[in-house]
């Protein structure tokens, strides 16, 4: 299953050359060119060894450089992506002058006001630093990053900036050396070891591993003791502008039952007494695919043997990686500080791999909570995927598998209508690129251009499939999560989120006071946006975990679309949106318009009287 739990002026003056009008249109991300990288040995060696990083990033830069200069690219995200990587070659070549200014172009082509504030602060800081005090590793140095970081951070708006300062002071905590080096070694190694070489997709995370181990990993205690300090001066929560906007509709006063599909990774149903949709022979409406799109069963995927002992545990860093997030001291949160600090090179493979699969487990129970709250009508429609959850990829992409996804969407859908479903949730994504990765860690391709081709019929196979699904169900309405890729889901070919038709609605995350989420993805088909900033919910076994991303906004609205068609349920989907986007307040920069689930509801129960 196609499915992961879910920038023009200025690439001139970094190229140096031709007019806009000379270069090449790229108005999507799977059309940038694609290079290969001959890779000898290990690609460790490369990220620790001087000579080898220096002829490695020699080459990176060019090619880097060659598409700023060549290609005239629609999307600042993708142009902040390929500045942000000259920056770090910048920085670790000791080109500091030149980094500063690249630093400079991306924080122009950031979109998010908290982006823009933050945007380089860490890089204008070291190399201030190295420039007054001049010995890296020394005590001297770490000070003055330190009072450079703080008096910038103070300059700033709390109100604006307190997410990122949270989720930085959260990436330093758990930063170590396994972390760093653990995907290239356990996922990457083995690709090289067949293919001897390294595609331009993932070259990228040898640049990022070096810059972390050379220049963030020595300063990891300076910077939670930086991030930790402003926090702690600020300690003012933001308002919450959803508890006045929510509302709960009342058991018995008249409204009608409506069946909402959770399209995820499946539903501890024992949480939700009596609310199962029962199919026409008595059975739990229930489908299930497993991982190679085989027919599967059960409500929730199960727990494999040798790891059902350890549940309680991956539950426990489930919610310490939420209090880090929300910098809440707790002794979660330090158990997972110290889990993955302190991680030996050997354990990386299997404690990622794990806290992958705990974590898709309790997604879609999760969801489900978000989707039924305070709607005593909704009912559940169980549509179960299992997402792969390993560092490399099981299944690797194929013809047969792309095939049997194709068929499967259809089938999944088919089964909704046959059940009366009338909403449903997909807090999930996948797109080309993700494609095209999986083939490369698989070896399948000789070159990085026969990996695009081949990645883009099988992502056409499962696109149009999808399509021709919503088409299908023109009385259904579904609603899909924008993505977390802080990017333009439609430039980056997200599915479901990248696709337009007259039934589906794009979500993307806000947090408590309606500020946009550093993760949520944007673009033409977002229309609205939810609360999705450690957002509450129950997981299988009935214990409550805050969690963020467009996962947890989408189904805010999944939830106020049953709301408004149990209270009418001759309302068409074209009908829903409509009350939702009509009654959803566009914000003063234009970049968010969040849903008012109170006025929506009242809109529907006037146009229902």
């Amino acid at each position: 299953m196609l499915a992961k739990l879910c920038t023009v002026l200025l690439a001139l003056a970094v190229a140096g050359g031709a007019a806009a009008a000379d270069k090449k249109r790229i108005e999507k991300a799977a059309d940038l060119p694609r290079f290969s990288y001959k890779v000898d040995g290990k690609l460790e060696d490369i990220v620790r060894d001087d000579a080898k990083f220096k002829a490695f990033s020699r080459e990176v830069r060019r090619d880097t450089e060659s598409v700023l200069a060549e290609y005239d690219i629609a999307d600042k995200a993708m142009l902040r992506q390929l500045l942000g990587m000259l920056v770090r070659l910048d920085y670790l070549e000791g080109r500091y002058d030149e980094a500063l200014k690249d630093a400079a172009r991306v924080r122009e082509l950031e979109e998010k006001p908290a982006d823009k504030l933050l945007s380089g602060l860490t890089i204008r800081a070291m190399i201030a630093a190295e420039r007054k005090v001049g010995n890296r590793t020394s005590d001297a140095y770490k000070a003055e990053v330190n009072r450079l970081i703080g008096a910038e951070l103070n300059g700033m708006s709390y109100d604006i900036v307190q997410n990122g300062v949270k989720e930085g002071k959260a990436s330093a905590e758990i930063i170590s050396e396994a972390l760093a080096l653990g995907y290239i070694r356990e996922a990457m190694q083995p690709t090289v070891d067949k293919a001897g070489a390294l595609s331009s997709d993932l070259a990228p995370a040898l640049v990022n591993a070096r810059y972390r181990i050379v220049a963030i990993l020595p300063l990891k205690e300076t910077l939670v003791g930086t991030y930790g300090t402003y926090l702690a001066a600020h300690k003012v929560e933001k308002a919450d502008i959803w508890a006045a906007r929510d509302i709960q509709l009342p058991p018995g006063k008249g409204s009608k039952p409506v069946n909402i599909a959770i399209w995820d990774s499946g539903v501890d149903t024992a949480l939700f007494p009596g609310r199962l949709v029962n199919g026409a022979d008595g059975t739990p409406a229930v489908i299930a695919f497993d991982k190679y799109s085989n027919p599967a069963t059960g409500e929730l995927q199960s727990i494999p043997a040798d790891l059902r002992n350890k549940v309680p545990q991956l539950k426990s860093r489930l919610k310490g990686f939420s209090d880090l997030q929300s910098n809440i001291d707790s002794p979660e949160a330090s158990e997972v500080k110290k889990f993955l600090s302190t991680l030996k090179p050997d354990e990386y493979k299997s404690a990622i791999e794990e806290i992958n699969l705990a974590g898709n487990w309790m997604h879609g129970t999760h969801v489900a909570g978000i989707a039924l709250a305070g709607n005593p009508y909704a009912q559940i429609v169980v549509a179960r995927i299992e997402f792969g959850h390993t560092l490399r990829p099981d299944p690797c992409p194929s013809q047969e598998l792309a095939e049997r996804d194709a068929r499967n969407m259809q089938t999944y859908v088919d089964f909704m209508k046959k059940n009366g479903v009338r909403v449903v949730n997909m807090s999930w994504g996948g797109s080309v690129k993700d494609i095209e990765d999986d083939l490369e860690l698989c070896g399948v391709g000789k070159t990085p251009d026969e990996r695009k081709t081949i990645a883009r019929k099988y992502f056409e196979l499962q696109k149009n499939a999808l399509a021709k699904a919503f088409a299908s169900a023109p009385d259904i309405l579904f609603v899909a999560a924008a993505g977390n890729a802080n990017s333009d889901s439609t430039f980056a070919e997200q599915i479901p989120a990248g696709i337009e038709a007259p039934n589906l609605l794009t979500v993307g995350a806000v947090d408590k006071a309606g500020d946009e989420a550093s993760f949520t993805s944007y673009g033409p088909t977002v229309i609205v946006h939810a609360n999705g900033y450690q957002v509450e919910s129950v997981i299988p076994g009935g214990e409550k975990l805050a969690e963020s991303g467009t996962s947890m906004a989408s189904p805010q609205v999944a939830n106020l679309a049953g709301k408004i068609i149990a209270v009418n349920p001759a309302f068409k989907p074209a009908d829903v949106i409509a009350i939702i986007r009509d009654t959803a307040e566009k914000t003063a920069d234009g970049r968010r318009t969040l849903v008012n689930p109170k006025k929506a509801v009242d809109n529907a129960m006037r146009k229902a009287a």
